[in-house]
């Protein structure tokens, strides 16, 4: 209860250090019944008085290192504090992510690329070229002034509609396991909700900084949150994606959560996506099997949960130090899609438990940089586009890693710098690049040309 207490003050202290009060939840309730967004004077100074040394602190912990860049512009120039050490940070847990997926999408992929008469090297070299690609855009996005992002948000959310539907369009590569989510763009398979997700970071980050000061209105702010949010996820939905459609749901909440969003209307909202995600599933007995199939995996291993079986299997054989790179049994045609949303089964193999506890350590670091970033953000943009990049990896990781060890159902969910996938690889990497950009600018400051 006192750790959950500690992240609503500070929460409540970065957003105040932006000029935007959250008040507390009595006076939040009251404010709501008279439908008053401003708080008395006296409140705001005495609170203010009580977390400023919080936010303080928070600051603190990213210290820069180095000399002080400028950033050009036509009429003044932008000075930017070095990078920080949560900025070296976010890198080394990158860089090490790719480069271990690599190394095992090859190691998981190799022996059944080799099955079918293709390269071993097949999955690989394409994973590969996603990581160059996904490289590229790293660099430009964390170089962009991330306020860039803002003048796009128009065609950005017609873009996303679009995306959304160019599977169901003729010729675009038809369904994959009953889902209508990819696009065949020459001899490659594009996933529009990949991109789309970084799209919902950034077009409620933009709706929520703009209507920053009646986060309690109805048409102003809550319908279009609603819509922004379900319009991701019910199109993830209509494709037969579920576990984009979590992550889309799950985007939206965090970023709406941090930017100060009353919870009464986010409970709603919430329940309501629930209750569709559910009707999703009853809709289909096959579907409802599935789902369920992780209650009881030794009484479905034959069918439903024969995925999940085998990578208990896997993982229950690794021990300490695992079997070693391209050691692993499971993906010599037991374990179907080892190279894809079960390749943590194939790490937890090879790499035993030290990797696979390596990798969940990676991923909550990686989620601990960016809710640093938010909280240290120069801006409430930045605040909120930091917050929603680092719950979209935490939640996802989440769903992949839970569907794997059976603790969740099955989603067919891709685990981010790791699985078999250009789109999301790729797209990952921007999003980094976009929370860098962030974490590169705390602390700058404008100066008059000289």
């Amino acid at each position: 209860m006192s750790s959950t207490l500690n992240v609503q003050d500070r929460r409540r202290a970065a957003l105040e250090r932006l000029g935007h009060e959250v008040p507390a939840p009595k006076q939040r309730r009251a404010r709501l019944r008279s439908g008053s967004t401003s708080v008395p004077r006296s409140v705001r100074g005495a609170r203010a008085e009580k977390i400023e040394p919080t936010a303080r602190s928070r600051r603190s912990r990213l210290r820069p290192v180095g000399r002080p860049r400028e950033e050009s512009s036509r009429r003044e120039k932008v000075v930017t504090d070095p990078p920080s050490l949560v900025w070296y940070g976010i890198i080394a847990v990158v860089a090490a992510f790719v480069l271990l997926g690599l190394i095992m999408v090859l190691s998981a992929s190799a022996v059944t690329e080799a099955n079918r008469g293709n390269s071993p090297y097949n999955l690989f070299r394409r994973q590969a070229m996603w990581a160059g690609f996904g490289t590229v855009g790293l660099i430009v996005a964390a170089r962009m002034p991330y306020t860039w992002w803002r003048r796009t948000v128009i065609p950005l959310g017609a873009l996303s509609i679009a995306a959304m539907l160019a599977p169901f369009a003729p010729g675009s590569g038809g369904p994959i396991n009953g889902a209508h989510a990819w696009v065949r763009v020459g001899g490659l398979s594009v996933q529009p909700s990949e991109f789309v997700k970084l799209a919902m970071v950034i077009l409620v980050a933009d709706l929520l900084t703009r209507q920053r000061h009646v986060l309690n209105q109805r048409h102003g702010t809550l319908f279009p949150l609603a819509v922004i949010g379900g319009a991701g996820a019910g199109l993830c939905i209509v494709q037969g994606d579920l576990g984009s459609a979590i992550v889309m749901g799950a985007i939206a909440f965090a970023i709406a959560w941090i930017a100060g969003v009353p919870f009464r209307p986010l409970a709603a909202m919430g329940t309501i996506a629930t209750l569709a995600g559910l009707a999703f599933v009853a809709a289909s007995p096959m579907r409802v099997d599935r789902f369920t199939a992780f209650l009881d995996v030794d009484g479905n291993k034959d069918h439903l949960a024969w995925q999940t079986y085998q990578g208990y299997v896997g993982m229950a054989s690794s021990g300490i130090g695992g079997s070693g790179i391209g050691g692993s049994k499971a993906k010599l045609g037991y374990l179907p899609y080892a190279h894809s949303d079960f390749i943590f089964a194939i790490i937890a193999d090879e790499l035993g438990l030290i990797g696979a506890a390596a990798v969940v350590v990676g991923f909550a670091l990686l989620v601990l940089f960016g809710v640093q970033t938010a909280l240290a953000a120069p801006d409430r943009f930045g605040m909120l586009v930091a917050g929603g990049v680092a719950s979209w990896f935490g939640v996802q990781a989440i769903v992949n890693l839970g569907g794997v060890t059976g603790l969740m159902p099955v989603t067919g969910l891709t685990l981010p710098f790791f699985s078999v996938g250009g789109s999301s690889l790729f797209v990952s990497m921007v999003a980094v690049g976009l929370l860098l950009s962030v974490t590169r600018r705390i602390g700058s400051r404008t100066e008059a040309r000289s």
